[in-house]
C-alpha cells in the first residue's frame, strides 16, 4: 500500500488562495480527520470532483481556516490513487498549519515530483507526458507552454510508440518462426524488414533534428548585444525588457560587465547579454569587459549588432562587426533613428541578410526585430520536439542500433544479428517513454520538480 503524502501544491508567497495537496492509500480517512464538511457528510461519502464548503481543522481540533475540499477517488485521479485537494485562503501560516494537521493525522510530507512519479508508476503518463509536466510548469513562451501541453496530451509519446511498434513486429514474427517451427506463419521477407527499419530510421533521425529547436524552445536563445560605446546597446536591453535594467548615460563605457536578463521577442525566449563597448582602452576594468563581451559574442547563437545611424558607420565599428560576426545568426539594428540619419541602410543590406532601422529611446522598430527574431527560430510542430539531453540520447542510441540492423541485412549476417540490434533500438525507446524501466532514470527525472507536483 501506498503512504499517504502531502504537500503544498501552490506557491509559499501570501496569495489569494493556496492548494495543498494529498494523495494514497487511507487519504480520505486522514483527510476526514482534519476536514468537517458544511453539510455534515464523511468526507469519504462526498460527491466526487465537486468542491465542498466546510472547516480546516488543526492538530488540535481548532478551525484552520474555511476551505473548500475536492476528493478523486482513485483511479480516475492524476495519481491513479485516491487523491484529495484543500483550497485555502493563501497564507502561508494556514497552509503550514494544514500540512501539519495532515501529518498528525497520518499523512507524510511528499517528496519532490512524488505526485507525477505516483502517476507515472499507476500507468497514467508514461515518462514523455512526466517530463512535460515539468516543462508546462517552467515554460516561459506561450510556444514552449504550447509544445508542453501537446506532449503531456501524448504526442510524443504516439510518435516514439509508432516506431516501436513496427520494431515489434520485427522481433515477434522471428521470434514466432523459431518458436513455432511447425506453425504456418510467414517470414518477413528482407525486403520488408529492410523498409521497416529505413522507415524508423528517417522517423527518428526527423525527431532527433528536433532537439536543438526544443533546447531554444525551454532555454531561450543566448543572445549578445554587441557594439562600440554609445551606440545604444544599454537602452535596447532597456527598450526590450520593458524596464530600466541597465544604467543609460552619454559617457562613453558606462557598461563594464555583461548585464543578462531573459526578454519575449516575437515569441521567442531570448538570454539577452548586454555587454561593454568594444574599443580599445587604456582602463584595466573597461578591458576585461571588452574581453568579456568578445567571449559573449563568440558563444552566442544570436547577435544583435548595434550601429549608431546619427553617426554612420565608422572606422570604430569594425571590431565590433567581427565580434557579432562569430554568431550563427546576426541581426544589425541601426539605431537612434529618431535623429538625422547617416547610415547607409542599402550598403549595409548588401553586407548583412537582416538590417533594421530602430529607435531603442522611442521603441520604434521593435516589431521588425520581433518578426525577424521569429523567422530565425522557428518553434514548428507543438508537441513534436525533443526538449532534453535525456530523450536525445535515448533516440540517437535507438538510431545508432537501427542503422547496425539495416548494416547487418545489407551484409547477409543471419537474421538474429539483425534482431539483436532491433531490440536494441527497443530498448532505448523503451527508455525514452518508460516501457524499459530504470529506478536509476525515474528518480533522476523526478528530482527536477517542486515538491507538490
Amino acid at each position: 500500500m501506498a503512504d499517504v503524502i502531502a504537500a503544498v501544491s501552490t506557491g509559499r508567497e501570501v496569495s489569494a488562495i493556496g492548494v495543498v495537496r494529498v494523495s494514497g492509500d487511507g487519504c480520505f480517512a486522514v483527510c476526514e480527520r482534519v476536514f468537517r464538511a458544511a453539510n455534515r457528510k464523511a468526507f469519504g461519502e462526498q460527491d466526487p470532483r465537486k468542491m465542498t464548503l466546510g472547516t480546516l481543522l488543526d492538530r488540535e481540533g481548532r478551525p484552520i481556516d474555511q476551505v473548500l475540499a475536492v476528493r478523486f477517488p482513485g483511479p480516475g485521479s492524476y495519481t491513479g490513487e485516491d487523491c484529495a485537494e484543500f483550497h485555502c485562503h493563501g497564507s502561508p501560516v494556514v497552509l503550514d498549519e494544514a500540512l501539519r494537521a495532515l501529518f498528525a493525522a497520518g499523512a507524510r510530507q511528499a517528496g519532490r515530483g512524488e505526485f507525477t512519479k505516483r502517476a507515472f508508476l499507476s500507468g497514467h503518463l508514461d515518462l514523455t507526458q512526466a517530463e512535460a509536466v515539468i516543462d508546462l510548469i517552467e515554460a516561459e513562451t506561450a510556444a514552449a507552454a504550447r509544445n508542453a501541453v501537446e506532449q503531456l496530451g501524448g504526442s510524443l509519446r504516439q510518435k516514439i510508440e509508432t516506431v516501436y511498434n513496427s520494431l515489434l513486429e520485427i522481433a515477434s514474427r522471428f521470434y514466432a518462426v523459431v518458436d513455432y517451427p511447425d506453425e504456418d506463419i510467414s517470414e518477413l521477407s528482407q525486403e520488408e524488414t529492410r523498409q521497416t527499419l529505413q522507415n524508423a530510421v528517417q522517423s527518428l533521425s526527423d525527431l532527433l533534428a528536433t532537439f536543438s529547436r526544443g533546447q531554444v524552445l525551454r532555454q531561450g536563445v543566448p543572445a549578445a548585444i554587441i557594439g562600440r560605446p554609445n551606440v545604444g546597446k544599454s537602452s535596447l536591453l532597456n527598450a526590450l525588457l520593458g524596464r530600466e535594467r541597465a544604467i543609460v548615460t552619454d559617457v562613453a563605457g558606462t557598461t563594464r560587465d555583461t548585464v543578462e536578463e531573459k526578454a519575449v521577442v516575437g515569441g521567442v525566449l531570448l538570454r539577452l547579454i548586454d555587454t561593454a563597448g568594444i574599443r580599445e582602452t587604456s582602463d584595466t576594468v573597461e578591458r576585461l569587459g571588452v574581453e568579456r563581451a568578445r567571449a559573449a559574442a563568440g558563444e552566442a547563437v544570436l547577435s544583435l549588432l548595434v550601429l549608431d545611424g546619427s553617426a554612420g558607420v565608422t572606422d570604430g565599428d569594425a571590431a565590433a562587426i567581427n565580434a557579432a560576426a562569430l554568431a550563427r545568426e546576426q541581426i544589425v539594428l541601426v539605431n537612434k533613428s529618431d535623429l538625422p540619419q547617416a547610415a547607409d541602410l542599402e550598403k549595409l543590406r548588401e553586407r548583412f541578410s537582416c538590417v533594421l532601422s530602430v529607435s531603442a529611446k522611442e521603441g520604434t522598430g521593435l516589431s521588425a526585430l520581433e518578426q525577424a527574431v521569429a523567422e530565425r527560430f522557428p518553434t514548428g510542430e507543438p508537441g513534436r520536439l525533443l526538449t532534453n539531453a535525456r530523450q536525445a540520447e535515448a533516440v540517437g542510441r535507438a538510431l545508432d542500433a537501427l542503422r547496425g540492423a539495416l548494416e547487418a541485412l545489407e551484409f547477409g549476417m543471419t537474421p538474429d544479428a539483425v534482431l539483436t540490434d532491433t531490440e536494441n533500438a527497443m530498448h532505448a525507446l523503451g527508455e525514452l517513454t518508460g516501457r524499459t524501466l530504470r529506478e536509476d532514470l525515474v528518480s533522476r527525472i523526478f528530482e527536477r520538480f517542486c515538491v507538490g507536483k
